[in-house]
């Protein structure tokens, strides 16, 4: 196996082209598995998951300790690099998983504090909006504060401008958000804006896509690569949506480029951050908040709060304003709830050894 460049006549699968790396090969010299296959998670299903290799695809399936010994999160996602052994044609069994980079997660429904990885080893993750009723400044918010909190590179991309808006009242509301990072209007019937965002992406980078239900990402990422890779349906009459959208992770490579990981559309997607005060920077707060009277203001009711002045005197966004306080709220409750989860895991596994040495000590 030639870890150099990772390429097989055979197969002619390049590796380095799916990312592949010299950092990547010494995390798998420090594995016990090191002389074993080795590749990235293309699509997962419930059991299954699709692995790209130097020789070829193959489908492969978890061993029992990595499948029962792991918390869900922590299972293999799209963009993982795992480590296999073949035992047949184009079969195997994943028998580590190289430690994670740049992940995307969300917080999973119907949970306080579990959360749900989408993808890894992202390097930017573009959050495609619609230029119709679909168009929501609040949710380009969420997803910003998601992605930022694993320093993963941000682009808001705005679909479907062949469709009549009004621009300057999106730009408008954006205002906050193209100053601190790169936007995009795009539609697959103005070849040119796809050009332009083909450019923006490199040799061996992985971008991600997030976004709500028809918004058109599986037709961006089909346009982007020149063909049809991922399936698509006319749009509908009564919706104006794409009857299609996608209902699983599916990482595609783009012609001598990066590579592309299309996501199912999310209704909800709920916030996974450690750090809820890293949202005054996300939201153009924090330029305010270094002026506050009180270093541990949480601008709200204090006084000499320069956050709230700024939106009294009508600086700041009051809609703005008002994002970050939900976001804040929801980010502050998952944090919590996660540092008490850990607290009691902790406490139980502590638990456990205690009994365990007693019953050693028994003997």
């Amino acid at each position: 196996m030639n870890n150099e460049n990772n390429t097989n006549p055979q197969s002619g699968i390049n590796l380095n082209m799916y990312g592949w790396n010299e950092m990547l090969n010494q995390l798998k010299e420090e594995s016990l598995y090191s002389t074993l296959a080795h590749g990235r998670v293309s699509i997962v299903h419930r059991t299954c998951y699709e692995i790209v290799s130097e020789n070829g695809l193959f489908q492969c399936e978890l061993t029992g300790n990595m499948m029962y010994g792991k918390s869900d999160f922590e299972l293999p996602c799209t963009g993982d690099w795992v480590i296999f052994q073949p035992f047949d044609e184009n079969k195997g069994i994943i028998v580590d998983m190289l430690p994670r980079e740049r992940t995307l997660y969300r917080k999973k429904s119907g949970t306080v504090a579990d959360k749900q990885a989408i993808a890894s080893y992202v390097d930017k993750a573009f959050i495609v909006q619609s230029l119709d009723d679909n168009f929501n400044v609040r949710r380009v918010e969420r997803f910003m504060a998601q992605i930022l909190e694993e320093n993963i590179s941000s682009v808001l991309v705005l679909n479907k401008a062949d469709l009549d808006f009004d621009r300057q009242s999106v730009e408008g509301q954006i205002k906050h958000i193209a100053c601190q990072i790169p936007v995009f209007f795009t539609s697959i019937r103005q070849p040119e804006t796809i050009l332009r965002l083909r450019e923006s992406i490199s040799e061996g980078e992985t971008v991600v896509f997030v976004g709500s239900s028809g918004v058109g990402k599986s037709s961006l990422v089909n346009a982007l690569c020149e063909k049809s890779v991922l399936l698509t349906s006319d749009i509908s009459l009564s919706t104006g949506k794409g009857r299609h959208t996608s209902t699983r992770r599916e990482m595609v490579l783009m012609n001598s480029s990066g590579v592309l990981i299309d996501t199912p559309g999310v209704r909800e997607f709920g916030l996974a951050i450690d750090n809820p005060d890293s949202l005054a920077e996300v939201l153009e707060i924090s330029d305010y908040a270094e002026s506050c009277r009180f270093k541990d203001c949480k601008h709200i009711n204090e006084p000499g709060c320069a956050v709230i002045e700024a939106v009294n005197s009508g600086a700041l966004d009051s809609k703005v304003y008002e994002s970050y306080l939900k976001l804040r709220r929801e980010a502050w409750h998952f944090s919590a709830s996660e540092h008490e989860k850990r607290k009691k895991e902790k406490s139980f596994t502590k638990l456990v050894e205690e009994v365990k040495n007693r019953k050693d000590a028994s003997r």
